[in-house]
């Protein structure tokens, strides 16, 4: 089954998501200690978690899922220490 134009629309925002992130950092444009560096993570990684239900794709749900819960753990962590 292939995945609909949606679910594909859907997949690029999250992987675009996470690049914004990866792309900031890299250029030195924010922290990944800043909480709108793991927001973009969470939001990217957690889209592409859900797709990755769709059907199933264990490594992806891993990775995704993974990826999610620790910039998640980042956030909550860095509004602990404010």
């Amino acid at each position: 089954m292939s995945p609909s134009t949606s679910q594909q629309l859907i997949s690029f925002a999250g992987a675009l998501l996470i690049l914004a992130a990866y792309i900031g950092h890299q250029m030195g444009w924010m922290s990944s200690r800043k909480t709108a560096y793991n927001v973009l993570n969470v939001l990217g990684s957690g889209i592409l978690a859900y797709i990755a239900f769709r059907p199933f794709q264990l490594g992806f749900v891993v990775l995704e899922t993974t990826w999610a819960l620790v910039s998640l753990y980042a956030i909550v962590r860095s509004k602990a220490h404010e």
